[in-house]
């Protein structure tokens, strides 16, 4: 009886090894699927103002949003919100960063800012526009990019890059549940003039974007400085999970 018992054992055994590796991650038959951060720009322009500005995450009312979100599979198009009727969303100069998560401990979030002398416009960037003009070098690596290093594209000649308002954040994905991409907006209304930060260091142009176990619910903002004033309404912060 107990030879039998045995035997009977064994192959319960046995079974259940074999069900849990069949999905067990890494193997053939039951690797989880990849997820990615599917980093969405959108660009917003005002002819009447010759201004534009980005968002990466939903603004506060809803009007200039990007559909930034984590998911199994890569966005190719980005969702973007339909503007006020001055500013209207600009295609070409938008665009989707679908990154691996699984491919590297850190985030690089690079912020690359353009500037244009004849028409006073900042505007900055995140990700890549579909021409790539307009683009940052955003990644995700097993490796930290150097702070002042960011990889931006060179502009069209007219709009070029401002060097101190350029530059990487390297996000230990490691370090947390969520990925809170904070956006802070920022206007000059001498200059009639939008622009847009991501990134943190605690300067004037600052937003608090970090990578945290728990999930951030408003965005962290920098003051603001030579007449550029933080707008809370087109403000937000997007909090993705990272398991």
């Amino acid at each position: 009886m107990r030879t039998r018992n045995r035997k009977w054992l064994l192959a319960a055994a046995a079974a259940v090894g074999l069900a849990a590796s069949a999905f067990a991650p890494g193997t053939a038959t039951g690797a989880a699927p990849a997820r990615y951060l599917n980093l969405q720009q959108c660009m917003y322009y005002s002819a009447s103002a010759a201004d534009h500005f980005t968002t990466v995450t939903p603004s506060s009312d809803g009007r200039f949003k990007a559909g930034t979100n984590v998911s199994d599979s890569k966005d190719t198009t980005p969702v973007c919100g339909g503007g006020d009727g001055n500013f209207g969303p600009v295609p070409v100069l938008s665009g989707v960063t679908a990154l691996d998560l699984r491919s590297g401990r850190y985030l690089n979030l690079q912020q690359c800012t353009y500037f244009s002398p004849s028409a006073f416009n900042y505007f900055t960037t995140v990700g890549g526009s579909l021409d790539n003009r307009f683009k940052a070098g955003t990644n995700v690596s097993d490796t930290q990019d150097p702070p002042n290093d960011a990889v931006c594209g060179p502009g069209d000649g007219n709009y070029v890059v401002v060097p101190s308002e350029s530059y990487t954040r390297s996000l230990d994905l490691a370090s947390g549940k969520f990925l809170n991409v904070h956006q802070c907006l920022f206007y000059s209304a001498e200059h009639t003039d939008h622009d847009t930060k991501y990134l943190g260091g605690g300067g004037s142009y600052s937003a608090g974007s970090n990578v945290s176990g728990t999930a951030d619910t408003a965005p962290v903002c920098g003051p603001g400085a030579a007449g550029y004033d933080p707008i809370p309404l087109l403000s937000g912060v997007r909090a993705l999970p990272l398991t």
